[in-house]
């Protein structure tokens, strides 16, 4: 594989993913996201279903985000995690896998078991997520590593989808370009705008837009030398 067109966080977007998706050129680029599928966005469902058919005909790349975690531990302890999982956008995600809403006041265990029936294949799916990818000098991955360890690989996978500023603002010795999404890049950026953001030395690229904030959702095309092109979906919301 020769390219990667590296996709930032969609967060249910699915029209926006659907527009940056025209200028993947599936015959010589790997697509893969860097996580962040589901929750907060307009049909999170329809991006993970998307995924699936893109992950079995290409062999695209989804990379777990904290997001999906989040659904997964709610599934985990629909009582104790409802609450904050509705507050991060998890209804959304939640109705978006359901045939049907109930009008009728259920539980959240009674929620969670009709989730885990009738949306069986696309939480297999998801369950099947890696946490990185390494490819050359790059590597792919939802938040970040912990640079402090001599071995970058050795991060446990609680910080590879949640760690942010001792990652952002850390010294890189690891030779390796990190390319994340997670942090949305206006609070990175110094003039609090959208656009990629890449770390000082250029060995970070964060390529979340946030797209379901009215940002914008981010493709970079990636060559073994370095970024080819990007491509950017500003996706405004409507007040």
């Amino acid at each position: 594989m020769d390219y990667i067109f590296a996709v930032g966080d969609i967060h249910g977007e699915i029209a926006a993913f659907e527009e940056l998706l025209t200028h993947w050129n599936p015959d010589k680029e790997c697509l893969l996201s860097v996580g962040d599928l589901i929750d907060r966005g307009t049909n999170p469902g329809a991006v993970i279903r998307k995924a699936m058919f893109l992950e079995a005909k290409y062999d695209a790349i989804f990379l777990r985000g904290n997001h999906e975690n989040m659904l997964l531990d709610w599934l985990a302890d629909p009582s104790e995690k409802m609450m904050y999982y509705i507050s991060q956008g998890g209804m959304e995600t939640i109705e978006s896998l359901l045939a049907y809403k109930n009008a009728a006041k259920i539980t959240p265990e009674e929620l969670a078991r009709r989730v885990e029936n009738e949306a069986a294949a696309e939480l297999a799916f998801i369950r099947k997520r890696p946490y990185y990818m390494e490819w050359g000098r790059f590597v792919f991955v939802h938040a970040g590593v912990d640079l402090e360890l001599s071995d970058w690989k050795q991060t446990p996978e609680h910080d590879m989808v949640w760690i942010r500023e001792p990652f952002q603002q850390g010294t890189n010795r690891t030779g390796k370009t990190f390319v994340v999404g997670h942090t949305p890049t206006e609070s990175l950026n110094a003039d609090g705008g959208t656009a990629i953001w890449y770390s000082p030395d250029r060995s970070i690229i964060d390529i979340d837009g946030g797209a379901v904030f009215g940002g914008a959702l981010h493709g970079v095309l990636l060559s073994h030398d370095g970024v080819e092109k990007t491509y950017s979906i500003h996706n405004k919301k409507e007040v």
